[in-house]
């Protein structure tokens, strides 16, 4: 295997479109073959440096980079000797910690690939994977997790299985089964042989859990994940132990691929949670962390329920400063030719928009001394750049980040793309889109019927061309060549059309399209969006699909309500989230609350339609989750998942 990189840093100048972002600090991995290649270089350049840092591990886990890189090898060693051999296939199903790195770059510095998947996926569906992967190799998060393979496990061409937790195996079967610390064991005591592979070799599988139908596994070859490092500087530049906050599961793409750019160029990468990641923003500070819209909301509605809590004067105080600085803040994209709303404004309206920007400032100012700073002291006060993708992130969570001057950008892409394809840059943060394309990345909006191209400001389907699409699905050639065109064009089957300074802007999912009987086409997720921003509204899902008009499901925000309640002088107790009671939750004077926000919110929305407009809506107590198997791993609803269990209520909302 080669391993030979640059033996010092090098200046790296990246170039998207019409925005150049440079740094003369980055190492330069863009002559590797594989992904394994670049730890040993890692290791060396940042040896003494604190590589990964799992502060609520039981004991605490703390590795510097040549301490990862010597566990990654004695993991290699330790499989080869348990009979792991180039190409092989072997499972990965565990979720974040610093063994699971270990464990998948273990693998491929074997020569193997991975098929991974939480471990916490439904049963069925991880035996599906690893009969489908055609795994020979095992590798699991705990014992848990191996019986809930059981019995059909025991059945199946396993070579070897490896938990990487140190419970002591079951002696009481045949299979070849050791734990992480007796594994590592085995590794330091057995040669270990680097395995040369090349870019076009398989690196991981990774299975879509999608929305519909059997998850595929997607082929992500080295060429695609080393594309994703050597692509990233034109979006992120950061330096040698800057701090990165990772909460996404480590085995997808979108969290995979950062982790192994920052990482690749010696940053310190601490492990956090859902339950905990708030405190941690305080306590570690991070320089970057990459979320889905849902965290980004979280922490949104985290600040506003704390301004709530305020006396009227300051909240009224509050509200007077954000409406100022929303004002401030879309008169400068417009002077900054980064509005969507008014794309490459004359000459006279950017001056006028300069003007009003002017007097606005002070204040604007004001209102970053007195309440904006907390906010960003609220996330660690120390971030370079938030990365939000898996979904659209709604305007009002857009222009909030904006207004406090917390460094927000989104990115695009698929798991099929590994899975970056585009990118905001902060230079040029046209807030709306998903960016300019990635270097060596192509995309093209077409009318998809015909397939002809369409110019820019053109709505139509989004494909994608670039090193970073996959080779195709696993050993299904039908659903390759239904995805990617003799000309190597990926379908992304993503609704989008390209803006001023070759921006991406997405509008929907071709099969998420709701038909209405009048042949009208919505697209729920923009509106769903706007809805969101009202603060009695925690979830929303449209439907209507062949109906007169939209409905909706809604997950109401019981607090907000619960405290207009009572502003109200409206003595009505409501039931708990999850309840099945529903006393109260259907009383006029609530629905008819709703009511007047979603019609308010969808006529304020840019491109109004009367057909936009939801006319029928259900309260629902049972929030959309993962546990549920209504949101997928990266929090999107799964919408056939929610239509058919809700399919009487829809059924009766129309009738």
């Amino acid at each position: 295997m080669t391993t030979t990189a640059p033996s010092s840093f090098v200046s790296v100048q990246a170039q998207s479109m019409n925005t150049t972002v440079s740094s003369s600090r980055l190492l330069d991995y863009s002559s590797l073959n594989s992904l394994s290649e670049v730890w040993p270089i890692a290791a060396r350049e940042f040896s003494t440096t604190l590589a990964l840092h799992d502060p609520h591990g039981n004991p605490e886990v703390l590795l510097s980079y040549e301490q990862l890189y010597e566990k990654i090898s004695h993991f290699a060693a330790g499989i080869q000797a348990l009979g792991a051999k180039p190409d092989q296939k072997i499972a990965l199903f565990a979720d974040n910690s610093p063994r699971w790195f270990i464990a998948d770059q273990g693998i491929m510095s074997a020569g193997a690939a991975n098929a991974v998947r939480s471990a916490k996926a439904e049963r069925n569906e991880l035996l599906y994977i690893f009969r489908d992967s055609d795994s020979t190799g095992l590798v699991v998060q705990d014992l848990s997790t191996l019986k809930k393979l059981k019995p059909e496990i025991d059945d199946l061409p396993v070579e070897f299985i490896v938990l990487l937790s140190d419970e002591t195996p079951p002696k009481d079967t045949p299979l070849k089964i050791l734990n992480f610390s007796q594994l590592i064991k085995l590794g330091q005591d057995s040669p270990f042989t680097p395995v040369g592979r090349s870019r076009e070799a398989l690196a991981t599988l990774i299975y879509t859990s999608g929305t519909t139908g059997q998850p595929k596994g997607v082929m992500l070859c080295h060429g695609n994940l080393l594309h994703q490092i050597t692509a990233a500087p034109a979006v992120i530049i950061p330096e040698a132990s800057d701090r990165v906050l990772a909460i996404l599961p480590s085995w997808h793409a979108y969290e995979r691929s950062v982790e192994y750019y920052l990482l690749s160029q010696g940053c310190t990468q601490i492990y956090t949670s859902l339950r905990t990641f708030k405190q941690d923003l305080k306590t570690f500070k991070p320089h970057f962390m990459v979320g889905v819209p849902r965290l980004w909301e979280s922490i949104y509605e985290g600040v506003q329920k704390q301004f709530r809590e305020k006396s009227n004067f300051l909240q009224n105080l509050i509200r007077f400063f954000f409406n100022i600085s929303e004002q401030y803040v879309l008169a400068k994209r417009i002077a900054d030719n980064l509005s969507l709303d008014r794309p490459n404004p004359p000459a006279n309206e950017r001056s006028a928009a300069k003007l009003k920007m002017f007097f606005l400032s002070p204040l604007h100012a004001l209102g970053d001394l007195i309440v904006y700073k907390k906010v960003r002291e609220a996330v660690g006060g120390k971030v370079k750049t938030f990365v939000s993708g898996g979904g659209s992130l709604a305007r009002h969570l857009d222009t909030f980040y904006e207004i406090t001057q917390i460094p927000l950008i989104v990115g695009y892409g698929l798991t099929e793309t590994a899975p970056i394809t585009n990118a905001r840059l902060l230079q040029r943060n046209l807030q709306g889109a998903s960016g300019p394309p990635l270097p060596q990345t192509e995309i093209r909006i077409v009318d998809p019927e015909t397939r002809q191209t369409l110019s820019n400001y053109q709505k139509g389907l989004v494909l994608i061309r670039g090193p970073q699409v996959m080779r195709g699905y696993y050993k299904k050639p039908e659903a390759t060549a239904k995805a990617i065109d003799p000309e190597g064009w990926f379908d992304s089957g993503d609704l989008g059309m390209v803006v001023q300074e070759n921006n991406l802007v997405l509008t929907g999912r071709a099969k998420d399209t709701i038909v209405l009987s009048n042949g009208e086409n919505i697209e729920p997720q923009p509106i769903e969006d706007t809805c969101a921003c009202s603060s009695y509204i925690d979830q929303i899902m449209l439907v209507g699909q062949d109906q007169k008009m939209l409905g909706a499901l809604i997950v109401p925000n019981l607090e907000a309500l619960e405290k207009w309640l009572k502003a109200e002088s409206l003595a009505l107790q409501l039931p708990p989230i999850g309840s099945r009671d529903r006393k109260n939750i259907d009383n006029q004077a609530i629905l008819d609350l709703f009511q007047k926000e979603l019609k308010q919110r969808v006529k304020d929305r840019p491109g109004y339609r009367p057909d936009d407009q939801i006319k029928v809506f259900r309260l629902i107590l049972e929030p959309f989750s993962q546990e549920n198997g209504m949101m997928t791993q990266t929090l999107k609803i799964r919408r056939p998942v929610v239509r058919e269990h809700y399919r009487d209520i829809i059924d009766g909302m129309f009738g």
